[in-house]
């Protein structure tokens, strides 16, 4: 079954410095029909404008993915990480046991992002924070893997403390792939059209 949620029903929020588009239940917005997909619990897709972000704040065992569409975005944490995440690039922080950080705009130009929250399948891990960059040029033929909580992958995709992957990247106008869906799978446009078909 293929479900279709259009951006204008998303819940949305604008603080000035910070606008965004939540696809699930978070902060100020509520939805009980809109509460998490699986062990998918939060999207949010964030503009930030210039010199502006979130300041100092504590996360505990959950994994989360930055996934930066345009700009750069600056992190920094307890653990000592830091680092500039800029468009064409993920990152990956896991909080395991608990982790503090910040992360800035601090360029000229807006910053948009999806911001992706993956609740764990282990407690209380050891912190981490990693980046990598993923391939711009569209293709024919696939999405490339960049985020997986299976070692198999760990060679090729930043780890995650869950049994899930996150494909990313561009496809050429007008062409079809296919992809193989063990359980489910959550999809999104960040720009363009395209359509899902199921062929079982």
């Amino acid at each position: 079954m293929i479900k279709h949620y259009p951006f204008q029903g998303l819940g949305k929020a604008k603080h000035g410095w910070l606008q965004t588009h939540h696809h699930f239940s978070f902060a100020h917005y509520y939805n009980p029909r809109r509460m998490g997909f699986g062990c998918l619990r939060v999207i949010n897709d964030d503009w930030i404008a210039p010199h502006t972000g979130f300041p100092e704040h504590s996360h505990k065992n959950m994994e989360i993915i930055s996934f930066i569409r345009t700009g750069a975005i600056s992190h920094q944490d307890s653990r000592g990480n830091q680092g500039v995440t800029a468009a064409g690039e993920v990152q990956v922080m896991s909080a395991g046991k608990g982790i503090s950080h910040s992360e800035y705009n601090r360029s000229d130009k807006p910053t948009t992002m999806f911001q992706i929250w993956i609740e764990p399948n282990k407690l209380n891990v050891a912190p981490r924070w990693d980046s990598m960059k993923y391939p711009k040029a569209a293709n024919n033929t696939n999405l490339p893997m960049v985020v997986s909580g299976y070692e198999e992958d760990r060679n090729h995709a930043l780890f995650i403390q869950q049994q899930a992957r996150i494909f990313a990247g561009k496809i050429n106008k007008g062409v079809e792939i296919q992809h193989e869906i063990n359980h489910q799978a959550y999809v999104i446009a960040s720009q363009g059209v395209f359509t899902l078909v199921d062929d079982k």
